[in-house]
């Protein structure tokens, strides 16, 4: 009994010990997300210089976490500076329409979201609205309609530059260059993209490529932390069984030699 005891004991420790250092290692970061999360919401609601002073004590927190834990490349905390610079501004200047505002800030909580996402990050959630308004665009080229083409296209730019930081973080840097290869293409070049059919083979091109960054960030559901878990927790649990059957064909060994030599000794 006590040997089953401590092979219990040592299954519990196994399976959740990696997930306590897990949380707190993630506490941290975890907090500065919810703190970009909040400014957010305070923008939404016109609440700018509440959301001013959030963005500032983010800023405090994420100057001691770095310093601290040192976890982020120069990249990434180049993104998240000029990102939150940007979030920033958009709480204090007054001339800033709301709807640019909340574009910022936005980017801000997507790039935040982004560090903190092993999978399925957030921006992902923008792809029905960009590959709408990128259908239509395709569309409005193809009909030669050139104030919708152009109302699309200036739609598709904002919303593609809401998600585009957290893209860096997440897309191989040949990927996205290609990316905005093509897109600064078709923004430079817009009265040859409504005219020449070869020109419109960018946008065909350039959704394909949308299409297969979306996908490519959606098709596993599953937490690898989790599949971490399960692995570990079968392996736990075979190899326990195992050495449980082990004991009892060992026992029933040793019960059967005493019932052979009690024989004899009747014999």
């Amino acid at each position: 009994m006590k040997l089953k005891s401590v092979i219990f004991s040592l299954f519990i420790f196994l399976l959740v010990a990696p997930l306590s250092i897990h949380a707190s290692q993630e506490s941290a970061i975890d907090k500065l997300e919810l703190i970009s999360d909040e400014a957010l919401q305070m923008v939404k609601s016109s609440r700018y210089e509440d959301a001013k002073k959030l963005l500032d004590y983010f800023s405090e927190q994420f100057l001691t976490y770095t310093m601290d834990d040192r976890p982020f490349s120069m990249d990434e905390l180049r993104i998240v500076t000029v990102a939150h610079n940007d979030a920033v501004e958009a709480t204090t200047d007054a001339n800033m329409s709301h709807n640019e505002r909340v574009n910022r800030v936005t980017k801000f909580r997507l790039v935040m979201d982004a560090i903190t996402s092993s999978h399925q990050p957030m921006w992902t959630e923008m792809e029905g609205p960009i590959l709408t308004v990128f259908g239509g665009l395709k569309e409005a080229a193809v009909n030669g309609d050139n104030e919708d083409f152009h109302s699309k296209l200036n739609s598709f730019l904002s919303m593609y530059d809401v998600i585009y930081p957290s893209l860096k973080l997440d897309i191989a840097a040949d990927r996205i260059q290609k990316l905005d290869a093509r897109i600064n293409f078709i923004d430079h070049y817009r009265p040859r993209v409504l005219t020449e059919a070869s020109s419109q083979k960018e946008l065909e091109i350039l959704e394909s490529d949308l299409k297969n960054i979306f996908d490519e960030m959606t098709e596993d559901d599953a937490d690898p932390s989790l599949w971490w878990v399960i692995i570990s927790t079968g392996s736990i649990i075979i190899v326990t069984l195992s050495y449980v059957g082990w004991r009892k064909y060992k026992g029933d060994k040793e019960i059967e030699k005493a019932k052979q030599r009690s024989s004899k000794l009747k014999n």
